[in-house]
Formats: structure tokens, C-alpha cells, sequence
């Protein structure tokens, strides 16, 4: 018996010793450089103006984990409960710096009054910080987003010449700004949906392409490839295919450069991810989930056009297919009807509204329905994501993490995995994913409920 403890604190320190050896997590110094394709958009925004208006003390960043978020470390009777941001070491908000492209030309100031998400005292109130910050002129194939009409667009016609000067802006920020590090996360558009093919598949392969304008290179994997020959972490914000290729997860790999992604969970997805897990845990049958939403902000106008809504389509529709698991448990799940629509409805502006029913089944096949009704603001949900993956995604760097970072799948409706895994979409898995990684990268140890510790010693 003693010999055996002896062995398991053995293991438990060479498990230390490698943690410390391999994710040390350097100081967050200097200035953080925040670059966002879309920097116009209402999502982008309402970050901004609301980082700016909190540096001031007006405003807090509720929803954000990295700056609210507490976590347990050890046992319950501990009683250790601190901040996230108190028990890592965290790029503080005045630390960012924030830098972008978009396809019109308004500075933060009126982009973000035109939004319409925030009211104008408090827009107001950050106004010089917002005309300050003018959007770089874009990346853009009207082919991938035919719905936008914006003309703040980059005259060069070549795919990798474009990615040279999109390197070039972002290398003279960093120098004029005096940027320590550097994270880009796409608030851009949903581009149209295409499977990754040949081109996709190597580093040599890809920058081919771009040199001879393949019809499937987007203008998201231009600014993934841009930033990651940058040095920079890249968290992709829509369901675009943008990062999530092999070429470009072995270029991250081989720049030591994190990525993440695809598409903010904000508001249905989100609901979803959170009644599904309940649904399945209490071995309920599915007949159907039927889900329809309302929307006028431009990403409603972009999804407007079937093309761009079947890329939203295939990051919505997997969620349930992954978390029931239908191959599994085919007399609950084997059948079930799933439908998503995204109805543009520009009255309604950011302001979302979603509606869901779900038809499910209990003892002895007796039907029931839930009736869920979200009454939600897009970007004021996604806020707060953007900021926690800014700072997660800059973590992640420092610690000498790269490539595909899973436990960001919290993030997103589309997360990406390591090549022969299935997402997981449950949102308490993801929540577990993230503080165990996080407690990991403290030095902490794990936590894993099974509590029975506490009943036989």
C-alpha cells in the first residue's frame, strides 16, 4: 500500500516537473496588439467602446470569464475560490491595443452609433478613443460575401501579394504602437460556404494557391495566414473554413502560433448547448428540435444570401448530432428532426430574437414539448467572448502552446479538434475543459468531481 502511494506521488511529480518544463507561462509585458478583420461591425464595436468605456470605470464586463470568472482549486473544503485573472497572470484590458480592416471606411466612432447596440451617452463618452482608431482598408472577394457593398478595399489583385500587405499593416502597427504581442480574431462576415480540397492540404500547397488566386482561398484564410506568418494567435469568429485547415494548422505549429475557432456561441447555439446535455442526462427521447431567428445587424444582411447561410447552417446543425450521439443511443436519438432558419428582418436590428421547439419523449414514449423563446442582443453576448479569447488566446502564447486549442471550444458553435476527434458541444464538458486547463497551466491540480474522498478516507 505504501509502496503504491510512493509510486503515484512519484508519477504525480514527473507529471509536475513536465507541466513546468513545457507550459511555463511567461510574464504578460508591454502592450497587447488586438488585430480584428471587420473592426466596423457590431460585434467588434461593442467590444471596443465597451473596453474603452470600462477603462474609465464606466461600465462592467459582465460575461467575461477572464475578468469575472472565479475558480476552485482543490478540495471543497478548501474553500479557494479566486478570480481567474487573480490566480494567472492575465494581459490586463489597458494593456490592449486594438487595430483593424473593414470594407467601410467609418472610424470606430461612427461605426459603432450606426451599430445601434450601445446608447449614445455612452458611446459619447469614449469618443476620442473611438475616432482614433480608423479601419485599415480590406481584404475582400465580394465572391464569398456577395451581400456587402463596401468599396474601403485593397486595389491589389493578387491573393499572395494582398497577404504580403496585410503583414506589412500589421508589422507597422506593432512597430508605431510599440506592441509587445499580437492576437487576431476574425469579427468579419460569414463567407460562403466550400469543403477544403488539394490546395488546403500543405503549407507549399496553400501559398501556391494564393500566388495563382484559387477560387478556394477566402479572404479569412489570407488574414489566418497573415497573422500566423506574424506571429500572431488566431481565434476565427464565424463559421467560416478561414484557419481550420491542415495548411494552416501546420503552419501555426511550426510558427509556435496558437489558433482557435469556429463561429462565437452566442445566443440559440448557446441555449442548445446547455438544454441538449439536460435532455440527454435524464435519457429523454428526441422527435424533433426546430429552430428559427430573427435578425438585422449586417451579419443577418450577409446570411440574407442562402450561399453564406449554409456555412451558418453546418456550424448550427452539428451541435445536436455531436451531443446526442444518434450512433450510440439510437432508440432516443436514431431519428430526430433537426431545422435551422435565420430570417433577415432589419427593424430588429442587433436586437435577435430565436425561437426553438423541442418535441421529446419519456416513460413509455409519452410525448412532451419545450417551447424556448431568446430574446437576445447579439453582440453584447458576443462581447465578452471576444474578450476572453483575446486574452486566453495570448495566454495560450505565452505558456508556448500552438496549433489547435480545444479548450476554447467553450467559444464556439464549431469547435475545432485535433485531426480523428469529434467536437465536444456539451457546454459543462467545455466549461470543465477550460478551468482544468486553466488550474494546468497555474500548477494547480485537476479537478474531477467524483468527490467520494470526502465519504472514505
Amino acid at each position: 500500500m505504501e509502496r503504491e502511494k510512493l509510486e503515484e506521488v512519484n508519477n504525480s511529480l514527473k507529471d509536475n516537473n513536465l507541466m513546468k518544463k513545457k507550459f511555463k507561462v511567461s510574464n504578460p509585458k508591454g502592450k497587447l496588439g488586438v488585430l480584428i478583420p471587420g473592426i466596423g461591425g457590431a460585434v467588434s464595436t461593442t467590444f471596443i467602446a465597451g473596453i474603452e468605456a470600462h477603462k474609465k470605470g464606466n461600465g462592467k464586463l459582465f460575461g467575461s470569464l477572464s475578468q469575472m470568472g472565479t475558480i476552485r482549486i482543490g478540495k471543497r473544503t478548501e474553500k479557494k475560490t479566486p478570480l481567474i485573472k487573480d490566480l494567472l497572470k492575465l494581459t490586463e484590458v489597458g494593456d490592449l491595443e486594438f487595430y483593424g480592416w473593414d470594407v467601410y471606411p467609418e472610424n470606430c466612432y461612427k461605426a459603432t452609433i450606426k451599430a445601434g447596440v450601445l446608447d449614445k451617452t455612452l458611446i459619447d463618452s469614449v469618443k476620442d478613443e473611438l475616432l482614433a482608431i480608423k479601419p485599415e482598408k480590406a481584404v475582400f472577394n465580394k465572391k464569398f460575401a456577395e451581400n456587402l457593398s463596401g468599396k474601403n478595399i485593397k486595389k491589389e489583385k493578387n491573393y499572395y501579394k494582398l497577404a504580403l500587405e496585410l503583414i506589412d499593416d500589421i508589422k507597422t502597427f506593432k512597430k508605431n504602437k510599440n506592441i509587445d504581442r499580437l492576437v487576431m480574431i476574425w469579427c468579419g462576415s460569414t463567407e460562403i460556404f466550400f469543403k477544403e480540397g488539394k490546395v488546403h492540404q500543405t503549407i507549399k500547397s496553400f501559398e501556391e494557391a494564393l500566388k495563382k488566386n484559387h477560387k478556394d482561398i477566402s479572404p479569412s484564410m489570407i488574414y489566418a495566414y497573415a497573422a500566423i506568418k506574424c506571429g500572431a494567435a488566431y481565434a476565427n469568429g464565424a463559421p467560416n473554413l478561414s484557419v481550420d485547415i491542415p495548411a494552416l494548422e501546420k503552419l501555426s505549429k511550426k510558427n509556435k502560433v496558437p489558433i482557435a475557432g469556429k463561429d462565437f456561441k452566442t445566443g440559440q447555439t448557446l441555449m442548445k448547448t446547455i438544454l441538449a446535455p439536460g435532455i440527454k442526462s435524464r435519457l429523454l427521447g428526441l422527435n424533433g428540435w426546430f429552430s428559427t431567428n430573427i435578425l438585422g445587424n449586417r451579419d443577418g444582411e450577409v446570411l440574407d444570401n442562402p450561399k453564406n447561410f449554409k456555412t451558418k447552417e453546418e456550424s448550427k446543425l452539428s451541435v445536436l448530432e455531436h451531443i446526442f450521439q444518434p450512433e450510440i443511443n439510437k432508440e432516443l436519438y436514431g431519428d430526430f428532426y433537426h431545422k435551422v432558419r435565420i430570417n433577415y428582418y432589419p427593424p430588429r436590428g442587433d436586437q435577435k430574437e430565436a425561437w426553438d421547439n423541442i418535441d421529446i419523449f419519456g416513460w413509455l414514449g409519452y410525448e412532451m414539448q419545450i417551447k424556448v423563446n431568446f430574446l437576445c442582443r447579439d453582440s453584447i453576448l458576443a462581447a465578452p467572448i471576444v474578450l476572453d479569447l483575446i486574452i486566453f488566446m495570448d495566454l495560450a502564447q505565452r505558456a508556448g502552446m500552438d496549433g489547435i486549442q480545444e479548450w476554447m471550444s467553450f467559444y464556439f458553435k464549431s469547435p475545432m479538434t485535433g485531426k480523428n476527434l469529434y467536437p465536444e458541444h456539451d457546454v459543462f464538458i467545455q466549461s470543465m475543459k477550460l478551468k482544468n486547463t486553466l488550474r494546468f497551466l497555474a500548477g494547480e491540480k485537476n479537478i474531477d468531481h467524483l468527490g467520494l474522498d470526502y465519504y472514505y478516507e
